[in-house]
């Protein structure tokens, strides 16, 4: 069920698109939800509301697909008592993920592997300020 400030979407496809973005989910190991959601961000850079789809002249078998709408972001309240604000120094981006290393203090680096969906929602890049949120209750040391 979604929440109060959000809502869903639902619409059809033919088997063919389905199985198309199964495929497409599969290899970017991302979720049909992510997926539609960046292909309805990437709907800002059109200025024209003109912009004309081409639809299929045969009938074809359609199933439903669901994806949620996310209203922006509030202000994030966390139950972790170790957030560390620190400024980007390195994003290092692969096909899934991205490694992001905050500089919490002078030569002080804490190295994070997160999604790289994340990593652009979060809009992370050399520079900006962000936090380091630590929620463990076990930390390991271990020497030769």
């Amino acid at each position: 069920m979604p929440r109060k400030d959000q809502g869903w979407v639902t619409f059809q496809t033919s088997e063919e698109e389905r199985k198309i973005l199964e495929e497409f989910c599969q290899n970017s190991q991302r979720t049909k939800t992510e997926i539609l959601r960046e292909l309805v961000r990437g709907l800002n850079k059109y200025s024209s509301p003109s912009i004309s789809l081409s639809t299929p002249a045969e009938k074809t078998e359609t199933k439903h697909l669901e994806f949620e709408i996310v209203s922006p972001k509030k202000a994030l309240k966390v139950s972790s008592r170790n957030v560390l604000k620190g400024v980007v120094k390195r994003v290092t981006t692969g096909s899934v993920n991205t490694e992001i290393t905050l500089e919490i203090v002078h030569k002080v680096e804490l190295t994070s592997m997160i999604t790289r969906v994340s990593a652009e929602e979060l809009e992370l890049f050399e520079g900006t300020e962000a936090y380091a949120v630590i929620k463990s209750n076990d930390i390991v040391i271990a020497k030769d």
